[in-house]
């Protein structure tokens, strides 16, 4: 019987071992899954601070995109306008100069009229 007791003893132990083995492993595991969950929390929070983030870059780029498409808009108004304008100056200055023409010789011919009489 002796033997026997020996033997239940032996089994006891081992068995108290192993279960101490899987509670250590257990332990650790839940120590892992907590550090996972933490890191798990602060991706997330990160992620929703990046998609503020880039809400607020997209809405920024879309409000300067619309106002260089202004700018570009009135440059284009702004240009066409002044070539209008040059068009307008250039045909003004060849009537200018016929009409100076035009003047400078009816002086003369007045002068030279006035003259021979």
């Amino acid at each position: 019987m002796t033997q026997q007791g020996a033997a239940l003893q032996s089994y006891n132990n081992e068995l108290v071992k192993c279960i101490e083995e899987l509670c250590a492993k257990r332990e650790e595991l839940s120590q892992q899954i907590q550090q996972e969950e933490e890191e798990k929390s602060k991706l997330q929070n990160d992620i929703r601070l990046l998609t503020e983030k880039l809400a607020r870059v997209n809405e920024s780029l879309a409000r300067k995109m619309a106002t260089r498409n202004e700018f570009e808009k009135t440059i284009a108004e702004t240009e066409a306008a002044y070539t209008k304008i040059l068009e307008s100056s250039q045909t003004l200055l060849s009537v200018l100069k016929k009409e100076a023409g035009n003047l400078s010789r009816a002086t003369e011919l007045k002068s030279s009229i006035t003259k021979e009489s």
